[in-house]
């Protein structure tokens, strides 16, 4: 079973009985979560074992046990977590922009950066997971499928945003063009992953992607 998260403990109990000395009684659950975020997207959910993630997440595995239930419950813990923290990120990086158009730029060129270097090579967790568990784990598929609908969703209000500025044509529809948009930056993540792409083959995406804005 899944132990639920709350956002403002970092801490969660590893055992109801007191610890072997020099054992901590406690883990930073959003370290180790970031830490296994890393091992799944670089090895894929599959690829991935209970002690693949013990020496990534610096847990034994009988911890990893009590607290998740799981591989499965590591997985979709590290995955809301990624959710949470990626969206943050974005969030950071465009606030300062103006408008809707160079807010939808700079959405494009967060995508392009995470596609190109080591980033693009460690890939993306909600690839990985629509990838090898959507059609086949109706958990994994549901939060998948949450997780394209909101990106979806951000990306036409911005455009929309941009329509209300002026600085998006109010010919566009929003909807179809910010579903396009959620597949390029998919598009960009699994290329990223694939093959060695540069910063300025990924900056050329960006500038062909702002042609649907007119």
């Amino acid at each position: 079973m899944i132990v639920p998260y709350i956002g403002a403990m970092n801490t969660i109990e590893l055992a109801s009985n007191p610890p072997k000395r020099g054992r901590p009684r406690t883990f930073d659950m959003d370290a180790a979560l970031d830490r296994a975020i890393v091992a799944f997207s670089e090895r894929g959910y599959h690829g991935t074992s209970i002690a693949d993630l013990s020496d990534a997440m610096e847990l034994t595995t009988g911890s990893i046990y009590k607290a998740f239930g799981d591989k499965r419950g590591v997985l979709l813990e590290a995955f809301a977590r990624y959710r949470k923290v990626r969206r943050g990120l974005l969030v950071t990086a465009i606030e300062h922009m103006q408008t809707g158009r160079e807010k939808i730029r700079g959405v494009l060129a967060f995508y392009a950066e995470a596609a190109c270097g080591g980033s693009g090579q460690r890939g993306c967790l909600v690839v990985a997971m629509a990838t090898e568990l959507a059609a086949t784990d109706a958990l994994a598929a549901r939060d998948v499928d949450e997780a394209h609908a909101s990106n979806e969703g951000f990306l036409r209000e911005l455009i929309l945003l941009g329509q209300r500025d002026g600085s998006i044509g109010p010919g566009i529809d929003a909807a179809s063009t910010a579903r396009a948009m959620l597949c390029l930056q998919q598009g960009m993540r699994v290329v990223g992953k694939t093959s060695s792409r540069s910063r300025e083959d990924m900056g050329r995406i960006v500038d062909v992607a702002m042609g649907m804005l007119g």
